[in-house]
């Protein structure tokens, strides 16, 4: 569940096509990692953009070190609005970041892992269009008068098949 400023957007995690991409959200997750970040980076009928805890969109780590392998699948593609990917700077540096696509976005596929779908929500993820700009961020919390803060309460399921 991520609990947004604009609303909650629950997500369902593909355990059997990325197992350590889910395991590596899931834990940061619990861990509290994501609380009190900001999707950074909006794109009108793109993606939204999160999990970097500097607000930059070069900071975050992941739970296996700096940078992760990808997990791509053939059988997953970016046809729609409500996939949920994994950020990265190139092939195999995956590390916190990630986003979530507004539109059919099938220029991504074969290069970021998905990892899931927005399973309840897409009220408040289609809202996100309406916000053109990044928000920037600085230690004493957010710029400005909109805010899309990003908080990550919980994950009230996981389930490992």
């Amino acid at each position: 569940m991520l609990e947004t400023s604009m609303g909650k957007i629950c997500l369902e995690l593909y355990w059997d096509h990325a197992p350590k991409t889910c395991r590596n959200f899931s834990e940061l997750a619990r861990r509290g990692y994501y609380n009190g970040t900001m999707f950074h980076r909006i794109i009108a009928d793109f993606m939204i953009q999160g999990g970097d805890p500097t607000g930059t969109g070069r900071g975050g780590a992941s739970i296996y070190g700096d940078r992760f392998a990808d997990e791509i699948s053939e059988k997953l593609k970016h046809t729609g609005a409500g996939i949920l990917s994994m950020a990265n700077a190139g092939p195999n540096t995956n590390g916190s970041q990630f986003f979530i696509t507004l539109a059919p976005t099938q220029h991504l596929d074969g290069k970021h892992t998905i990892f899931g779908r927005v399973a309840a929500g897409m009220k408040v993820q289609k809202s996100f269009r309406r916000i053109h700009i990044s928000i920037p961020i600085s230690s004493s919390g957010v710029k400005g008068t909109l805010g899309c803060v990003l908080c990550i309460q919980t994950i009230l399921h996981v389930r490992h098949d």
